[in-house]
């Protein structure tokens, strides 16, 4: 069992930025890939982006590919999304997962955290 909980989201101006972290706890933490994904309103979860256990392999989308970046600690047993020139169609809840494999799909993870609100207004 992995326990994960986010932090760092909140209200921010379009253009500014954000750190989003993921703190994990239970098995050991490099054994996994860990991903991001986001959320709206009546919207499927949409993947963000993924690194693998020891962090060699990255994934992003598109829409942010160039804007945010991925990073883990596994000495720390955290993950953090690094997210500049925020939109505002970056507003959602942020969610943390983790998958024995780095995937893009949200079915690929089985450890999920409760979420972080992140807005960006314009």
């Amino acid at each position: 069992q992995v326990q994960l909980v986010e932090s760092g989201g909140g209200l921010v101006q379009a253009g500014g930025s954000l750190r989003l972290s993921c703190a994990a706890s239970g098995r050991t933490f490099s054994n996994y890939a860990m991903g991001w994904f986001r959320q709206t309103p009546g919207k499927e979860r949409e993947f963000v982006a993924a690194i693998s256990g020891r962090g060699g392999s990255t994934y992003y989308a598109d829409s942010v590919r160039g804007r945010f970046t991925l990073s883990r600690d596994n000495a720390k047993n955290t993950v953090s999304l690094q997210m500049n020139s925020l939109k505002p169609e970056d507003t959602a809840i942020y969610y943390c997962a983790a998958s024995n494999h780095i995937g893009r799909t949200s079915g690929e993870y089985f450890y999920w955290g409760q979420g972080t609100q992140v807005t960006v207004s314009s």
